[in-house]
């Protein structure tokens, strides 16, 4: 089978400035003007810039040329998932992609020929680790968290979080779904799903943990066999 590669990029809110603003096609533009909170309005700003220069480099073109749609699939208002909006005969209409975004980070991962998804999250965001584990986490995942010691358990619920939530968002099905029934590895041991919510069936999906800065956590997620190799470049996405 084909290994994967997926593009990482990573980028954070104060990487804002007007001069993106250039990028934005007409609709992403009216949500901007449209977000109150200057922390949300330059996290969207960010957000779109993002994934406008990781899909160029893709698709050889321009960040403004991108094509991008969001629809959502409930009322058709232009806030749904956003999608690489290109013909199905077109050479890149297998490409997919996934944003992330958690305090001040942002990260794009593009993938072609498998449905990809990123998770990252802030290291320091107020948790009850013990509630969010009695929900989130099954029999096993559960001895595994508390088999460690207390002091690394808040990192070791997020290295799983971050695995399961990347692999809903590859699958699209986001958190509409028993979570405690998707199980995976021990978050010391190399990433992978051991059992699958019944409604799911049992797809393969390749996993890698990523390193961002030293205080957020990271996963991305493919379907398909094959593995996946990450290509996450260590200059700033967006450059000054």
């Amino acid at each position: 089978m084909t290994e994967h590669e997926v593009l990482v990029r990573w980028a954070r809110s104060s990487d804002a400035r007007p001069g993106l603003l250039d990028l934005l096609d007409t609709v992403e533009r009216a949500r901007y003007e449209a977000t109150a909170r200057p922390a949300d309005k330059a996290r969207f700003l960010v957000g779109c810039a993002l994934s406008r220069l990781a899909l160029g480099e893709l698709l050889v073109l321009p960040p403004a040329d991108v094509p991008l749609r969001r629809v959502c699939p409930r009322c058709g208002g232009p806030h749904g998932k956003v999608r690489l909006a290109v013909p199905e005969r077109s050479p890149y209409a297998d490409v997919d992609f996934s944003v992330t975004h958690s305090g001040d980070v942002v990260g794009v991962a593009v993938c072609r020929g498998a449905a990809v998804g990123l998770d990252v999250e802030d290291d320091a965001i107020a948790l009850d680790i013990d509630a969010a584990a009695r929900t989130a986490l099954g029999d096993t995942e559960l001895s595994a968290l508390y088999a460690g010691p207390a002091a690394g358990r808040r990192t070791a619920f997020l290295r799983t979080w971050t695995r399961k939530e990347a692999v809903l968002k590859a699958l699209g099905v986001g958190l509409h779904v028993p979570l405690r029934e998707l199980e995976m590895s021990a978050p010391d041991t190399a990433p992978t799903v051991l059992d699958w919510p019944r409604q799911l069936g049992r797809p393969e999906a390749s996993l890698a943990d990523l390193t961002v800065g030293g205080a957020h956590t990271a996963a991305v997620a493919v379907l398909g066999g094959g593995g996946l190799r990450v290509d996450a470049r260590a200059e700033p996405a967006i450059p000054a």
